[in-house]
């Protein structure tokens, strides 16, 4: 396997953090709080937030889909 590229190592970097600052902003949105109350789940918290913004944006885009 070839080393990661400076380059490479930059984009994964900047990657993480776009998701990170997407996965917040999600978070605290008014249709994911809607969603987490119809859930009945529990707060969202830093431990829980990113399988739940995944579930959630699944979720609402086979909405769309369909």
């Amino acid at each position: 396997m070839a080393p990661s590229s400076p380059t490479t190592l930059r984009s994964a970097a900047a990657d993480t953090q776009i998701w990170t600052h997407l996965k917040i902003a999600i978070a605290n949105s008014s249709g994911f709080k809607r969603w987490t109350s119809e859930q009945q789940l529990a707060p969202v918290n830093e431990a829980t937030a990113d399988p739940l913004v995944r579930r959630y944006l699944r979720e609402t885009l086979e909405t769309l889909a369909y």
